[in-house]
């Protein structure tokens, strides 16, 4: 992971945290341990386009 970079924003006016993974993914949680644990899935997000349901059923 060296040189790869991970971005959490906090949206003001909210408990919401947004972050953003180097290769394009985006989540927004209020946990900032759950948004740890979603940037440490790379590649794997659940959300991101590029990753099925079917990949995390396995």
């Amino acid at each position: 992971m060296s040189g790869d970079i991970f971005r959490v924003d906090w949206l003001p006016g909210t408990d919401l945290l947004d972050g953003s993974c180097h290769c394009g993914a985006r989540h927004t949680c209020q946990d900032p341990v759950a948004m740890w644990e979603w940037m440490l899935a790379h590649p794997d997000h659940p959300d991101h386009p590029a990753t099925t349901e079917e990949d995390h059923t396995s």
